[in-house]
């Protein structure tokens, strides 16, 4: 099986961290502009994808193959049909479990073929901003955002009362940090069209901006 991925070092080891051995063969790019240049393969994976006309185009012309894309925020009903698009933000990716939408059965269990032989397992969800995991997590952030506007402690003693307390691998800010801020913005701000709840904390929102 042949897999064309786009990926950073980061995500990469990410992805293989529980990969087990099998016939797979893979190339890693860097750069969307490489894909033009790629042979046919089985099945594309853009782990760096961002919603931009130019990048969706160049998606699009690796169909009617598999093309996963990891886009928290944009749903199918914006992306072309044929994609399926899964939780791929750091931290999340090294989970054996996979937040994914669809809507070919087919392509779906394509889908689960190519993410079992990274040792992982996909849970269709429904297609959502932010799937579930990381809606839960974005709030999170976003309320630990709040307490430290309110002056209830520093990043440092949040962090770890919220390791000690719920046994999560990383503290709110820390988990902030290596998902990346603007992320959990733009999707808090997706999310708060619907949903007031959602409202971005105002010390979040100025970090994103110094």
């Amino acid at each position: 099986m042949r897999i064309v991925i786009l990926a950073n070092n980061i995500l990469k080891e990410e992805l293989l961290k529980q990969r087990v051995n099998n016939p797979l063969e893979i190339r890693w790019l860097a750069g969307i502009d490489e894909l033009d240049t790629q042979p046919e393969t089985d099945a594309c994976i853009d782990l760096l994808f961002e919603p931009a006309a130019k990048r969706i185009e160049l998606l699009k012309k690796r169909l009617p193959g598999l093309v996963l894309v990891n886009s928290v925020t944009t749903t199918l009903q914006e992306l072309p049909e044929g994609f399926i698009r899964f939780n791929g933000w750091p931290t999340f990716l090294e989970r054996p479990v996979v937040e994914s939408s669809g809507t070919d059965d087919s392509l779906k269990k394509k889908c689960e073929d190519i993410f079992l032989k990274f040792n992982k397992r996909v849970e269709w969800v429904d297609d959502k901003p932010g799937f579930i995991s990381v809606r839960i997590i974005a709030m999170i952030i976003n309320e630990a955002y709040f307490a430290l506007e309110e002056g209830v402690s520093s990043k440092n003693e949040i962090n770890t009362a919220m390791k000690l307390g719920t046994n999560y691998p990383y503290g709110p800010f820390e988990w902030a940090e290596k998902i990346g801020k603007e992320k959990i913005v733009s999707l808090l701000n997706q999310l708060y069209k619907s949903d007031k709840r959602f409202e971005p904390a105002h010390c979040l929102q100025n970090e994103i901006i110094q």
